[in-house]
């Protein structure tokens, strides 16, 4: 039987997200780029273990906000509101298949740009054009608001606009290290899922790194 994609070469290997055999010069060129994989393929897992294990040193200078220099101290200190953040995400992304890397990085990073115009003291919110990127953006708005009124509760000290920009950037720029730049990749968003024991309940002092 021939490929169904190339309609040339021999459907050796079963794709999950076709459910048929496609050949592997396919599966390999086309993953996550015209075929929406789903996380539990085989093929897709070890690619992107293949892909990282030989990754070379990220180009941070094509980084979301790349002169930013985000510190160790301040997301240690403010693990619980990337924890927080992290967890809408994956919430989102569960009930919004469509949902990709590209649009998380761009959604962050539009947040990100409106905390830094209210550190600065002026308030100036551009969410993004597109839909599905404008909801994640106003449920990360809710996070955050959530996570505010929570401290207020137990009495704790209210993060700052400036520690909120700071977890925004650190999370735009984990996004950039983990996607691998493919149309349909969730690999960040894969990444991200993998901190959680449930999609309930955040995983404790298990903090994402950047290489």
């Amino acid at each position: 039987m021939s490929c169904p994609i190339c309609q040339k070469r021999k459907a050796k290997r079963f794709c999950p997200a076709k459910g048929a055999n496609i050949c592997s010069v396919c599966c390999g060129t086309e993953r996550e780029v015209t075929i929406d994989c789903p996380s539990d393929c085989p093929h897709l897992i070890a690619s992107r273990q293949y892909d990282w294990e030989r990754k070379e040193r990220i180009d941070w200078s094509q980084s979301p906000f790349p002169e930013a220099k985000v510190g160790r101290d301040l997301v240690a200190s403010q693990a619980h509101l990337v924890d927080a953040l992290a967890l809408a995400i994956c919430l989102f992304a569960r009930d919004h298949r469509p949902l990709v890397d590209s649009d998380v990085i761009t959604t962050v990073k539009a947040l990100a740009d409106t905390y830094r115009t209210l550190a600065s003291g002026i308030y100036y919110e551009n969410p993004p054009d597109y839909l599905l990127q404008r909801e994640l953006y106003q449920n990360l708005q809710e996070a955050v608001n959530d996570f505010k009124k929570k401290q207020a509760q137990m009495e704790l000290t209210s993060v700052r606009d400036s520690e909120i920009l700071g977890v925004l950037v650190f999370v735009a720029q984990l996004g950039y290290a983990h996607q691998n730049g493919r149309p349909k990749s969730r690999a960040f968003l894969d990444t991200l899922r993998r901190q959680f024991r449930s999609l309930e309940k955040p995983a404790t002092s298990n903090l994402l790194v950047l290489p």
